[in-house]
């Protein structure tokens, strides 16, 4: 008997919109003060790929066009599986260093450091009167 993900999963993923968080796992974990994000993103060129910060909320965007170069109308397709559309993943991280994070695309993989603010920097002692 097979599991009935092999019959659903297209169609469950395309009707709750899933598509982009399988195209982009990631891993994030705390090292030595810093956040770390491995993101696969196979496929990707580092141009399509776009990471932007604000207040403490990562925002990853890649974006893959359909290459409308192939004009060869004798082609017909049997199977199309290449997926062509804009994907996003976010991510809270709280207080960090935004002018230090440091990001590298290298084969299929995004990396991302984040260094954490020190609590002791935040800390704010106040005079009780």
């Amino acid at each position: 008997m097979l599991p009935t993900r092999f019959y659903f999963d297209n169609a469950f993923d395309q009707l709750f919109g899933n598509e982009g968080s399988k195209m982009m796992n990631c891993d994030i974990y705390e090292k030595d003060n810093t956040y770390h994000v491995e993101m696969d993103l196979p496929g990707f060129k580092k141009e399509e790929i776009k990471v932007e910060c604000n207040k403490g909320n990562l925002v990853i965007t890649a974006e893959k066009s359909e290459n409308t170069e192939d004009k060869d109308e004798d082609k017909k397709y049997l199977r199309r599986e290449r997926v062509y559309g804009k994907y996003s993943r976010s991510f809270y991280l709280g207080d960090i260093k935004e002018d230090a994070i440091e990001a590298k695309f290298d084969n299929g993989t995004l990396t991302i450091s984040i260094p954490k603010i020190d609590e002791n920097e935040n800390k704010k002692l106040i005079d009780i009167k």
